[in-house]
């Protein structure tokens, strides 16, 4: 097995947890005015969410084999933001907060069952 195979197959059990939307619920989402109105913004306009959202969306679609080093850095990066961000939940209005809106940016919905 190579090194990013390796790397794939460590990640792969937390991206499955971690991206908890599918492919075209996520797609969907970004589409929104809740989704485009959170988020660091980078000099084009889009969050750095935003932009994630629509890479994860890209990976969900990519068979597993089919994955490229970069896809794997960036399912590592998807996995650091959403632990990281779960730890931050706000104590009231989940269902409609930012917290929640930049979570599903990264393809987590935290209200999401299963």
């Amino acid at each position: 097995m190579s090194g990013s195979e390796d790397t794939l197959n460590s990640v792969w059990p937390d991206w499955q947890k971690a991206v908890n939307m599918t492919a075209s619920t996520l797609e969907d989402w970004l589409e929104s005015e809740e989704s485009r109105a959170v988020g660091q913004k980078g000099n084009g306009g889009e969050s750095v969410g935003h932009e994630s959202g629509r890479r994860i969306v890209k990976i969900l679609r990519t068979r597993k084999a089919d994955l490229s080093e970069e896809d794997v850095a960036h399912m590592h990066k998807v996995v650091g933001y959403v632990h990281r961000h779960l730890a931050q939940k706000p104590s009231s209005d989940v269902e409609h907060s930012r917290w929640r809106y930049s979570l599903m940016n990264w393809g987590h919905d935290p209200l999401k069952k299963g």
